[in-house]
């Protein structure tokens, strides 16, 4: 019988009998999971309790270790990520803070001296007597300030970061620094240079900038394009480029288990096997797990981030699937907001031929599906590690830091608070079977605050404790028990790409407005209280009517009294219920302080039209 079914089988029993009492009374290890870019409808148990049906509204999809994990404990389905870029939206998720109270809106550093900044998750982990470890991507950008110098400031106590990897080889793709090649010093360096690595361990570059400087690349740009058969996101007045833009299509240069996500599993794995000793991956020496102490171990695994590049045999697979591409009508322009529109056309898409749609879309999916096998290893890993230990345990998974268009709206990319981009479910299992029932889907609203608070409750912190009156959200374990009233709505802000946007949604409505001028920090932070409707560039959809949010009522008559209503609570939230701003610096050095408070209390969770 398969491993996953074992375990199945024996959580299903333990929520009968519960486990004794000793063993729940121990900090539980901790496995927290988090993808990259993940679109909810490549796993067919959330398309199945969001829709009725397994398979996304675009084709075909497959997720079985994802789908067993929903099996084995509760799925939160409604959860909303707080910003639709990579580093405000993991920043909420490690600080348990919504942006306009950390501060942290896009892709700034910051740093932890200022006076309103609070421990991470990992930190206060660590401070109640966890061995923290994390393992991939982390994205949070913060550093701390020695002798006025703003230093790179680790959260976790242990990191295996992809670009210590990367220059072992241990990836099949990367883009880093380089100071030398093949011997030879390149004076300048060369930044952001893209390379592939052959399953022999042989560097693939992919530069125009790198062949001019060396001329034995000559043409090596455009045979890696040829070889690996790479899709890259090109602008239609200006075309294609052999070695700029996202690689939104391709395949691996290596096979399954040898990309970088794929050695973030084995290298968890080898972690948890090398208890108490010192173990190498590739030229550099890590500590594995310590048995003396609970595990809090973060995962930020980079698929199905760009590069898509899902390895050959899944490639090969999903090829033999025709996918209905998301339609765009030019129509939708005529309403959609300015800012909405600057990222569509960002990321315009819909002037690809059909041929390069499919292809996208094919390898997107291809390669969650390979990721999904990956969460299954990790998954099985580290509960087999807390038996071993005799150990309670918890698993917090959460499905994208955000999600990502495939055409949607004519687009690619995220960055904007439609719902393809900011619905990202979370699933918990537990030991504990009482806290998070198999099998079992809560309905209610729920945002990446929560994740935080969540892991430290179940970790034995007490979350009611004056030192963590600073985590905006709540315990998940109280929503499933009921003892949190729902949430009317969820809210969030972000200001990559599109700028400073903010957006409230409810069951049956989502409305969004530009929130404060773009500028300096701290200055006009309350514009959008004196700002015309008009300015304030609104979107307001009706999902129930309107599920793909491509017609804009703001200026509806019909609507005024909801977009009103909408736009008076978020104004009052995200300006006035303790906003904070900071002008961080270009070095990460700044710490002055801005606040905004002339609305105290507002997000009270309640909105009545």
């Amino acid at each position: 019988m398969h491993h996953w079914k074992i375990l199945a089988i024996i959580l299903l029993a333990v929520s009968a009998t519960g486990f004794p009492e000793d063993v729940l009374a121990e900090q539980p290890n901790v496995l927290w999971i988090l993808t990259d870019d993940h679109r909810y409808d490549s796993i067919r148990a959330f398309n199945k309790m969001l829709h009725g049906q397994e398979m996304s509204a675009l084709g075909y999809v497959e997720s079985p270790h994802t789908d067993r994990l929903a099996k084995m404990g509760t799925t939160f389905i409604n959860t909303y990520c707080q910003a639709m870029g990579c580093a405000p939206s993991r920043a909420s998720l490690h600080y348990g803070r919504y942006p306009f109270r950390s501060g942290i809106y896009g892709f700034e550093y910051h740093n932890n001296n200022a006076q309103h900044c609070r421990p991470t998750l990992p930190e206060n982990m660590a401070a109640i007597g966890y061995q923290t470890t994390h393992v991939g991507k982390l994205g949070v950008r913060v550093r701390t300030i020695e002798k006025s110098y703003a230093r790179p400031h680790p959260i976790y106590q242990q990191s295996f970061y992809f670009k210590d990897l990367a220059k072992d080889g241990l990836c099949a793709w990367g883009k880093d620094w380089f100071k030398e090649i093949n011997g030879v010093k390149l004076d300048p360096p060369i930044q952001s240079l893209e390379f592939f690595v052959t399953p022999e361990g042989k560097f693939e570059y992919c530069s125009l900038e790198l062949e001019k400087v060396m001329p034995e690349f000559a043409g090596t740009a455009a045979r890696t394009i040829q070889k690996y058969d790479l899709l890259r996101h090109y602008n239609q007045k200006k075309g294609k480029h052999v070695d700029k833009g996202m690689i939104l299509s391709g395949v691996s240069a290596r096979k399954a288990g040898k990309t970088r996500d794929g050695y973030y599993a084995s290298i968890f794995g080898d972690y948890l096997k090398n208890a108490n000793r010192k173990f190498d991956v590739g030229s550099q020496t890590y500590e594995g797990v310590d048995t003396s102490k609970p595990l809090f171990c973060h995962i930020g695994f980079d698929f199905p981030h760009t590069p898509v590049l899902p390895p050959a045999d899944y490639r090969k697979r999903f090829q033999q699937y025709n996918y209905d591409v998301p339609v765009f009508d030019e129509k939708e322009f005529e309403t959609m907001p300015q800012q909405l529109k600057k990222m569509v056309k960002h990321g315009f898409s819909d002037h690809f031929t059909d041929a390069e749609k499919q292809a996208m879309i094919q390898d997107y999916y291809a390669f969650c599906a390979y990721g999904d096998q990956l969460i299954g290893q990790s998954v099985d890993a580290f509960i087999e590690y807390s038996q071993q230990q005799k150990q309670p345990w918890l698993i917090v998974y959460v499905v994208g830091d955000h999600g990502w268009k495939l055409n949607d709206h004519g687009a690619v990319s995220k960055f904007t608070p439609w719902d393809v981009d900011c619905h990202n479910p979370i699933i918990v299992v537990s030991s504990d079977q009482k806290a998070f029932p198999a099998d079992n889907v809560v309905r209610d609203f729920t945002e990446f605050v929560d994740v935080a608070p969540t892991i430290l409750a179940a970790a034995g912190a007490d979350i009611n404790e004056d030192s963590f009156d600073y985590l905006d959200g709540v315990d998940l374990a109280k929503v499933v028990s009921g003892e949190q009233p729902p949430r009317d709505y969820v809210i969030g802000e972000s200001h990559a790409v599109t700028g400073p946007r903010a957006y409230i949604r409810t069951k049956e409505f989502v409305f969004s407005m530009q929130t404060r001028p773009a500028g300096k920090k701290g200055k006009n932070m309350q514009w959008a209280q004196q700002a015309s409707f008009k300015d304030l560039d609104p979107a307001l959809y009706h999902i129930s009517r309107d599920p793909g949010e491509t017609n804009n009522l703001a200026f509806n008559n019909e609507y005024q009294q909801v977009a009103m209503a909408m736009k008076d609570k978020l104004t009052r939230i995200v300006l006035g219920d303790n906003r904070v701003e900071v002008d961080w610096g270009k070095k990460a050095e700044g710490t002055e302080l801005f606040r905004s408070n002339f609305a105290p209390g507002a997000d009270d969770k309640k909105l009545e039209f």
